[in-house]
């Protein structure tokens, strides 16, 4: 009895820390950063890639939507393939990692993050995949067959259409800029050209939806500038 006793006290001391586990961190969108790469990574994403087009925002709302995407088409991604891509195929604007070449800046986030990613504990064997997804990932680009290269594919091309696609391109015309009418043929160009290149069932659906907020967009500026006349 006594030691019966004993093995029930030890288990209803162990029971706190049992069901009290602490959560893991998470991203400012809830994702969770459930291995300590991701929390490097991403620390590394937050502290150092700071633009209102490229920066930390847009690789998390990429991560975001591209896990809706395979959801919502019943893709089975990898979770670590995706974080790691989406969080750094950018990195090529941000130094020390820029180049002056003009290497394609998904070609240079699949050479310049394989020792971020090895120093962080990342499972390098998953690497190559990795590397697909971030030389696939503009509009223009083949992503290839693998799941993670097309939502990811698909979740940036979207992110350059509806509201947030023009603040993302207004925002790189700067201070200096004469206008902003460069900023706006842009957007035009993308309306017609990213949404026949989306590839997944819900991308399309949700880009036919932002090419029209664009367009609208764009419809309304067009009338407040005088038909563009005062851009």
């Amino acid at each position: 009895m006594k030691r019966l006793l004993a093995a029930i006290f030890t288990l209803l001391v162990s029971l706190p820390a049992i069901a009290f586990a602490a959560p893991p961190p998470t991203t400012v969108t809830g994702i969770p950063l459930d291995a300590p790469w991701k929390v490097t990574v991403y620390h590394l994403v937050r502290s150092s890639f700071k633009h209102p087009a490229w920066g930390w925002q847009h690789a998390e709302r990429d991560y975001d939507l591209a896990l809706r995407l395979a959801n919502d088409d019943g893709l089975k991604v990898d979770t670590d393939v995706l974080f790691a891509a989406a969080m750094l195929h950018d990195m090529a604007a941000f130094p020390p990692y820029t180049v002056t070449t003009k290497e394609e800046h998904g070609a240079v986030a699949a050479r310049e993050s394989e020792p971020i990613l090895r120093k962080a504990g990342f499972p390098m064997a998953k690497f190559p995949a990795v590397q697909a997804a971030m030389r696939g990932h503009m509009f223009y680009s083949n992503p290839g067959s693998e799941a993670e290269a097309i939502v990811l594919h698909d979740a940036d091309s979207l992110d350059f259409l509806g509201d947030i696609g023009a603040v993302r391109i207004i925002a790189l015309t700067g201070a200096s800029a004469a206008s902003a009418a460069p900023a706006i043929a842009e957007l035009e160009s993308f309306v017609k050209q990213i949404p026949p290149r989306l590839i997944t069932k819900a991308a399309k659906r949700i880009g036919a939806r932002r090419a029209k907020e664009l367009q609208a967009f764009i419809d309304r500026y067009e009338s407040e500038s005088y038909g563009g006349k005062l851009p």
